[in-house]
């Protein structure tokens, strides 16, 4: 099975040695994505700004890889504080709409750059 390695042009550069995201086949892996300002490559402030930033950035991955937010069958959400969980849901449930992909949820003790949102999906192009 073929693999290709996804870089996004409308996401910020990736903070380490890895890419945005690994096609395999029908499967995407996307790599963690923070709130980063795609020009300046700073967060945003705030944890809604942040979440906003990061699901834009998602997209713009998911999008370079040929495919959409309705591909996701699976992300896993990390917050620095489990306390902002409502407020995310709120902005989370705006990106995604109709059938939502499963998900995890948990309060990690460090996001990279000091990030207090981080998001990773899974997706699948069933057409």
């Amino acid at each position: 099975m073929k693999r290709t390695t996804i870089v996004a042009k409308n996401a910020p550069a990736a903070v380490g040695p890895y890419s945005h995201a690994v096609r395999t086949g029908d499967v995407l892996y996307t790599s963690g994505q923070l709130g980063l300002d795609p020009v300046t490559g700073e967060l945003v402030e705030g944890v809604e700004a942040q979440a906003v930033q990061a699901l834009n950035n998602l997209k713009a991955v998911v999008e370079a890889a040929g495919m959409t937010l309705a591909d996701v069958v699976k992300t896993t959400v990390f917050l620095a504080d489990i306390n902002d969980f409502a407020k995310i849901n709120k902005i989370y449930g705006e990106f995604f709409t109709g059938e939502t992909p499963a998900r995890s949820c948990v309060q990690v003790a460090g996001i990279p750059k000091g990030g207090l949102f981080e998001i990773e999906a899974i997706a699948v192009k069933t057409e």
